[in-house]
């Protein structure tokens, strides 16, 4: 299990007690500075009120059970308009919106799609990029750079 992860199953109780959706933990070193973003979400979006109710909390855990060894800065906040799509269920709960993807490999001369998540199941997608079922294109997502949400649409 790698810190994310481990990370991720500590915080998960804290943001459920909260009514708060865990979208993703990320520990990540940008520079000579490691960080570690706990990105959260809730129906309506996400206010700085509520990443500061989850900061104390969560601060004060990490503080406690010490999961990380080297120093790192905690990030609270909102995975954004154009967020990534990562995990099962980010997929899950995105079918119905616009999606832009960008694949590794080029997919009949193109490398960047968007349409609408039609359909998710075991590590692939469908995208529908009109009514016409011709439309639809299937994706593996370890054939993706990235999915994430088309903040082109806000």
């Amino acid at each position: 299990m790698n810190t994310a992860d481990k990370v991720r199953a500590m915080v998960q109780p804290i943001c459920d007690e909260l009514e708060l959706f865990l979208w993703d933990v990320r520990f990540e070193k940008e520079g000579a500075t490691w960080y570690l973003k706990v990105l959260i979400d809730k129906d309506g979006g996400v206010t700085i009120d509520d990443c500061e109710r989850a900061t104390k909390p969560i601060s004060d855990l990490l503080d406690e059970k010490d999961p990380i060894s080297q120093s790192y800065v905690l990030e609270v906040g909102s995975p954004g308009l154009g967020r990534e799509l990562r995990l099962p269920e980010h997929f899950i709960v995105c079918i119905g919106d616009e999606v832009r993807v960008r694949t590794i490999r080029p997919v009949n001369g193109e490398r960047e799609f968007i349409g609408i998540l039609y359909s998710y199941d075991k590590n692939e997608f469908v995208i529908a990029q009109s009514e016409d079922e011709a439309d639809r294109l299937t994706f593996k997502t370890s054939d993706c750079a990235y999915v994430k949400l088309n903040d082109d649409q806000f």
